[in-house]
């Protein structure tokens, strides 16, 4: 299978600065390539782009998203994703791309932290696009993957649920 995987940043990727006393979204893929270490079937290419907390992203950063699926060279996609805003780059996506499988992803706590959700929310992505699944927009999280309008991050429990 080949796949291209788009790190926009998110709490996904945040790590502690010692010097600044804050959590960070830095411009790497550290917490990227410690799971990609143990995927042995499949080829991918790894892009970097924006590496932002979600809630600073505009819709310029939505803008090169949707253009960097567009040019990728596979037609499976995984984005990582910040959680708080995934759902209006989705949206946007939507409005543009139709040919493509794509797979948002994200965690809610840093990989650098505790890497569990982070590579369970990451591999069921990698999971269902080795299926054989219909065009779409899709978001991984929480043990589902589903249409991504059907998921959604629900605040007040800090938790992803699907609203029918």
């Amino acid at each position: 299978m080949k796949v291209t995987i788009i790190n926009t940043g998110g709490t996904f990727n945040k790590r502690y600065n010692p010097l600044e006393g804050q959590l960070e979204v830095p411009n790497d893929n550290i917490a990227l390539d410690k799971i990609l270490a143990s995927c042995f079937n499949v080829d991918y290419e790894v892009i970097n782009i924006v590496s932002k907390d979600s809630l600073d992203m505009t819709d310029i950063d939505r803008e090169l998203i949707t253009n960097t699926v567009k040019n990728s060279k596979n037609d499976n996609v995984i984005i990582i994703h910040g959680t708080d805003t995934v759902d209006l780059t989705s949206q946007f996506l939507r409005k543009q791309i139709s040919n493509k499988k794509i797979v948002f992803t994200g965690a809610m706590v840093p990989m650098s932290i505790d890497p569990v959700e982070a590579t369970m929310n990451f591999s069921q992505a990698l999971g269902f696009l080795s299926a054989k699944v219909e065009n779409g927009i899709y978001l991984a999280m929480h043990g589902v993957v589903v249409d991504a309008s059907k998921l959604i991050k629900n605040r007040r429990v800090g938790k992803f649920l699907i609203q029918d």
